[in-house]
């Protein structure tokens, strides 16, 4: 079993900056497909970024057009960790974020991750 847990979220004004950080315990997830998903209020899990390994040292990043340019998603295995760097932040980026794991599935929807974090929630303000 895998546990996520992140954090980082917050409250920040339209153009700033947050990163949030989602730590993995229980199993090395270095050749993991990690990712980033959002969700408001009534609306679907959406995705935002993933990494998936594609042997040796190389890692391929994949984003949702709303946030590329702005998000760079990028881990670190020595900690077992993930990490999504949000810049630019725009009012309509307001979600609760969630983490995800997988040790096979490539694609960007939520059904096919097996490990959930339990969210933290990003406020932008106007």
């Amino acid at each position: 079993q895998v546990q996520l847990v992140e954090s980082g979220g917050g409250l920040v004004q339209a153009g700033g900056s947050l990163r949030l950080s989602c730590t993995a315990s229980g199993r090395t997830i270095s050749t993991y497909v990690v990712g980033w998903f959002r969700q408001t209020p009534g609306k679907e899990r959406e995705f935002v970024a993933a990494v998936r390994w594609s042997g040796g040292d190389t890692y391929y990043a994949d984003y949702a057009d709303s946030v590329k340019g702005r998000f760079a998603i990028s881990r670190d295995n020595a900690k077992n960790t993930l990490y999504l760097q949000m810049n630019s932040l725009k009012p309509e980026d307001t979600a609760a974020y969630y983490c995800a794991a997988d040790p096979h599935y490539s694609g960007s929807t939520p059904h096919g991750y097996s490990y959930w974090g339990q969210g933290t929630q990003v406020t932008v303000s106007e």
